[in-house]
């Protein structure tokens, strides 16, 4: 009995130094944790270049600010801690998105990280290699679809939601007089998942607004002439386009257009038309042409406006752009803070079971790890893109395109 009550003081003891010598590890380690380190990967060159500076700048933005206000406060350490960013340019390609999120993870040892760019050229494959080592990926920029089909349990996606991006197409166009709705529509569509994605989704809602598509076209991906199908398209008698295409062939295709004589009431181009660089490429002639966004700076959200004049300043433009992604690392912040940890699988809870405010509006992620905002859409006049949606949001209204001998 004495050998048996012996034995249980020992295991006490034992377990009480472990207990000790845990806590007094905990300790040194909150301590020791002088800062939150986010990755991040993004395309600094290739063809997501333009789109990545923004981002870049936008990141950046948000950690001067987080740490101009001290920090973040994490329970787990009590004390404050600053955030450092390190970044990785992924030059636009999804091999090497893949293997610098990896890096991020084996060798920088990151905290957290911060979304990529462009669905399955960045994003998706960030996302299934952070997946493969259990790190927390707060993303933006991927369909929903695209993100639902991995089943992510260490992913979050905060993004616009192609149906409602093609449904603003729609009644954006039906806000113009009745006698100005594009009667005879054409999609012209690059030849990727994403301009196949979107112009499925585009003829698949066409009716539920009134339309339909009587053309849908091929944009190869460096084609410098779309002269065929201009041709074709005016020969179909169509009077308006969607068009879905990098920034070089969007200018191509607009050039073309009043090389030919061709006139349209609407022109929505998604993804292409919206850079500054479109309408430096065209001057005057991209008036009246429509670009969807992210963001704008006329959004009267807390810092909107703040955010957008900052960018001005930095960079002689407006952007669409740089308040979604300041908006995610705003999320990411608050998330940390509510968690209360670094803990990855306890960072992500957090993100779905708090509503957060942004500079580009409220953020309430469902059970699966989604938050939508709506897309916005712009109307380019005199170099400024002028917002015409959402409509309660707008500052403008939508004005139809003059044929191009009236302008």
């Amino acid at each position: 009995m004495m050998k048996k009550t012996t034995k249980i003081v020992f295991l006490l003891t034992c377990l009480f130094f472990l207990s000790s010598l845990f806590f007094t590890m905990q300790q040194a380690r909150a301590k020791d944790k002088k800062e939150i380190l986010i990755g991040t990967h993004m395309p600094l060159s290739g063809l997501g270049a333009f789109t990545g500076e923004e981002q870049k700048w936008a990141y950046e933005q948000a950690v001067a600010d987080i740490n101009k206000a001290g920090g973040i406060y994490v329970k787990e350490y009590g004390k404050k801690l600053p955030v450092r960013l390190y970044e990785i340019d992924d030059e636009s390609n999804p091999t090497k998105a893949a293997a610098a999120v990896e890096r991020l993870i084996k060798r920088v040892k990151v905290d957290l990280i911060l979304s990529g760019q462009v669905g399955a050229m960045g994003v998706l494959p960030g996302m299934i290699t952070a997946e493969k080592y259990h790190k927390y990926y707060h993303g933006a920029v991927i369909w929903v679809p695209q993100f639902l089909q991995q089943h992510f349990k260490y992913c979050t996606m905060y993004f616009m939601d192609p149906g409602q991006g093609a449904a603003m197409v729609f009644e954006v166009w039906n806000s113009l007089p009745e006698k100005d709705h594009p009667k005879r529509p054409a999609l012209f569509l690059e030849d990727t998942f994403d301009g196949k994605t979107i112009g499925n989704v585009m003829e698949s809602l066409a009716p539920k607004f009134g339309y339909k598509f009587v053309l849908r076209l091929t944009m190869p991906m460096g084609a410098k002439d779309f002269t065929s199908q201009i041709l074709k398209a005016k020969g179909a008698k169509v009077d308006g386009i969607f068009c879905m295409s990098n920034v070089p062939e969007a200018v191509t295709l607009v050039r073309q257009m009043k090389e030919n004589r061709f006139s349209v009431k609407a022109f929505q181009g998604f993804k292409g038309t919206w850079p500054s660089n479109f309408y430096k490429s065209l001057g005057k002639d991209a008036d009246y042409i429509l670009c969807d966004g992210f963001w704008s700076i006329d959004y009267p959200y807390k810092g909107a406006k703040e955010l957008g004049e900052r960018f001005y300043k930095d960079f002689g433009r407006y952007s669409t752009n740089v308040g979604m992604y300041y908006a995610v690392a705003q999320i990411l912040w608050q998330a940390i803070e509510k968690a209360g940890t670094l803990d990855d699988l306890k960072v992500r809870q957090a993100v779905l079971d708090n509503k957060f405010e942004t500079v580009n509006g409220p953020a309430d992620y469902d059970e699966r790890g989604i938050a939508l905002f709506p897309l916005g859409d712009n109307q380019w006049f005199n170099g400024k893109r002028r917002n015409i949606y959402p409509f309660d949001l707008a500052k403008y209204k939508i004005m139809v395109i003059p044929p191009w001998d009236k302008r």
